[in-house]
């Protein structure tokens, strides 16, 4: 099974290049959602993240993403605490759910990841693909697809990584400048049909 990495930042079509992926058999790994499951399933995880920032569990018992953003958000040392605590937990999970798909025969896997390098995640892929796409179609995505308004977008856009340490950092670069959601997605196919004829067999 071949283990793709895709990363790049909000707004770029990401979902649409891990669609053609699923249309090719593979199946989809989200580091976030595998991320918020631990944090509401996994007791020493939550433990330790507590040691750390201390209480973070609501009244009804669930976890408050919200209580630990408020701390890590502004504070880049507690940022970096709290990658530091998460990532072997999630590096676990994603073990697991990658030899799961392996026995189900699936040709391929991808880790969908917008901090797959910065977190190390890309050494669990065989091949690591960036989609990027111009500032100003992401800025319209993110206002079209979240309802915001468009200075909350750009500060959304301006706060993440360049398009250059995207492309540096990833074997392939798929750069989303299409006139068509359509025409993006058969470009994604071939790209990754490429990359999974590339590293068949090795």
């Amino acid at each position: 099974m071949i283990v793709i990495g895709i990363t790049g930042p909000t707004g770029a079509g990401k979902t649409t290049a891990l669609n053609q992926l699923e249309a090719l058999g593979g199946c989809v790994l989200d580091a976030d959602a595998v991320y918020h499951q631990l944090l509401e399933e996994d007791g020493e995880l939550r433990r330790a993240l507590e040691s750390r920032f201390g209480p973070l569990t609501g009244a009804d018992g669930s976890f408050d993403r919200k209580k630990l953003g408020g701390v890590v958000f502004h504070d880049r040392a507690a940022m970096a605490d709290l990658n530091a605590i998460v990532t072997p937990y999630i590096d676990r999970a994603l073990k697991a759910r990658l030899a799961a798909a392996e026995q189900e025969g699936r040709p391929a896997a991808a880790i969908d990841a917008i901090r797959l390098v910065e977190n190390g995640l890309a050494g669990l892929c065989d091949a690591t693909l960036a989609v990027t796409a111009p500032a100003e179609v992401r800025v319209a995505r993110i206002m079209a697809r979240e309802g915001i308004p468009e200075e909350y977008a750009r500060a959304r856009v301006a706060a993440q990584q360049s398009d250059e340490f995207y492309r540096s950092a990833c074997g392939y670069t798929l750069v989303n400048d299409c006139a068509t959601a359509e025409e993006f997605g058969r470009n994604a196919r071939t790209l990754l049909e490429r990359i999974l004829q590339e590293h068949k067999g090795r």
